[in-house]
């Protein structure tokens, strides 16, 4: 059974598309992992996070297709991972293959095209935007963009998420546009990042124009989510959506 602090994405897809993204509750994991963290690589007990993943498999078809996330671009086909690949995003055609992502305020974004026949996670903090991830998904799910709709989850949100000038200046070198993402921070020399909106330009540029989401900020709840800019040593949570 579900938890019931679980988000269902409220995003309009088609009745076959099914996604989850679970809340740091329901799980055994402890300290400042605390409750359900599904990562293996942030010092958590494996046989707690193994625990915990086993409570998520009840709610799934098949065991989700884990990522080792690098802030790259590289996307894969869900189908056809057997061990962790080294990618941050995974697309799916076939039904009952479940692709996920985890994060702890980096931006998992969940997309499907209008028709269920595809389905895809990517795992978009702003390195990966900056690389290109959202486009590069875009591309591998082999549909034509203006079919295709996007739900932003839970990420850092533009309150809280304090970057650098080299920051800005990779994205506005790029795009002038996204400099209405950017607003100057309290300390001098910093900028509060909008990371829903560096993605929702990243989309429409990719042809992507239905989104939704993008309403939550995981440094500040911290009852619901892990955050690695709050915490430091923390836990992850995961984004997932597959084909019923």
């Amino acid at each position: 059974m579900r938890n019931p602090d679980w988000i269902v994405p409220d995003w309009a897809a088609p009745a076959n598309v099914r996604a989850l993204v679970t809340t740091r509750a329901g799980g055994v994991s402890e300290g400042a992992w605390a409750s359900m963290n599904l990562a293996l690589h942030v010092g958590d007990d494996p046989d707690a996070v193994y625990s915990n993943r086993r409570k998520l498999r009840e709610c799934l078809p098949a065991d989700p297709a884990w990522l080792d996330q690098v802030h790259g671009r590289t996307v894969v086909d869900a189908s056809m991972t057997i061990a962790p690949a080294c990618a941050d995003a995974s697309f799916a055609r076939r039904r009952g293959v479940v692709c996920a992502v985890l994060t702890a305020d980096c931006l998992p974004v969940l997309l499907c095209d209008r028709a269920g026949t595809v389905v895809a996670a990517a795992h978009a903090g702003w390195r990966g935007l900056a690389s290109g991830v959202v486009d590069a998904t875009v591309d591998a799910m082999g549909v034509s963009p203006d079919s295709i709709m996007a739900w932003l989850g839970p990420a850092i949100g533009p309150d809280a998420f304090e970057v650098g000038p080299e920051v800005r200046e990779i994205f506005c070198d790029g795009d002038p546009e996204t400099e209405s993402a950017f607003v100057p921070g309290a300390r001098p020399g910093k900028w509060l990042a909008d990371l829903y909106l560096l993605a929702r330009f990243r989309l429409v540029r990719a042809g992507v124009l239905q989104v939704a989401g993008g309403d939550r900020c995981t440094c500040r709840e911290g009852r619901h989510f892990y955050s690695y800019r709050r915490d430091g040593i923390t836990g992850r949570f995961a984004s997932l959506v597959w084909l019923a």
